[in-house]
């Protein structure tokens, strides 16, 4: 029952120190792995019952199997803190500089991590908001990583205050730079890999800043989010991907809300993924030229 308990509370997942601690021998544990009460998921890890593993589950068994001190980190991190989406690959975890690898965990080796830089996060031990975003900086690419900020922001875990702490602690962080200058330029938060390709175009070519998945009121008094906002040029740019405008549906709704969007006295101008990128900037300079509509 105690085991039972325990593994209820880590995702179904214990390691072999927590099961001998609950006073199981090592025959015992032996015993239960041969009738399929526990499975091996690493080397002194093990899921409780089953072996079908949530992905919390396959983060917490990868910083158990890396040892005390060991902590969720980096692209795994900002998974969990459900900043950006989890990619396929091993778990990456941050332990110790002296730790050994772990078959399909990848290890980050630090000579020492901040005890302000790691927490528990859902039971979790696991790099803070700040850290994990400093993390990303030195891996991740530069819309990930925005994505990622922007996120933090919009779900409030992560203030400039925390984010300068992780910053000023990190002794040569290699992410440092690039997280400031990243935060600093303002990141902002997009639904899609579109929107984001999209973003990135009108910073490469120097054309003004909008708001992003902005609420507009429509005559009819609905509150209309579109993708990209200019106020002082009364300009909407929607972005159509084919998996969430592909149907007629979609086509139809896409009309009706151009309709509400142009009754309300803004222009709006659609982009698909296929569109030239230097066509959309062509079509753009002309509406976003100086002094607005």
């Amino acid at each position: 029952m105690a085991l039972a308990e325990l593994a209820a509370r880590q995702w179904g997942v214990v390691s072999l120190a927590q099961v001998r601690a609950l006073g199981i021998s090592a025959g015992a544990v032996e015993h239960r792995l041969l009738t399929g009460r526990l499975h091996r998921i690493h080397r002194g890890v093990y899921a409780v019952g089953h072996a079908h593993l949530v992905p919390e589950a396959r983060r917490l068994a990868a910083v158990l199997a890396s040892g005390p001190g060991a902590v969720l980190s980096h692209r795994s991190a900002a998974a969990q803190w459900k900043l950006l989406p989890e990619l396929p690959g091993p778990v990456e975890v941050t332990a110790p500089a002296s730790r050994h690898g772990v078959a399909g965990i990848r290890l980050h080796r630090a000579r020492s991590l901040d005890v302000r830089d790691t927490t528990r996060h859902e039971t979790i031990p696991i790099t803070t908001v700040p850290r994990t975003l400093l993390d990303l900086a030195s891996t991740a690419d530069a819309q990930d990583l925005e994505q990622a900020i922007a996120q933090a922001q919009r779900l409030r875990r992560c203030s400039d205050r925390a984010l300068a702490g992780a910053i000023a602690r990190a002794n040569g962080h290699r992410g440092t730079r690039t997280l400031r200058e990243t935060a600093t330029q303002g990141a902002a938060f997009t639904r899609s890999r579109f929107e984001r390709r999209f973003l990135a175009l009108l910073r490469r070519h120097h054309l003004p800043a909008p708001k992003v998945n902005h609420p507009l009121a429509a005559p009819d008094h609905r509150r209309l989010e579109v993708d990209f906002h200019w106020p002082a040029h009364g300009l909407v740019v929607e972005t159509d991907g084919w998996e969430s405008h592909g149907t007629r549906h979609a086509f139809e709704q896409d009309r009706r809300r151009d309709a509400a969007l142009t009754a309300a006295g803004y222009r709006v101008v659609r982009f698909t993924w296929w569109t030239d990128p230097h066509e959309a900037v062509r079509r753009l300079q002309p509406l976003l030229a100086s002094g607005g509509a």
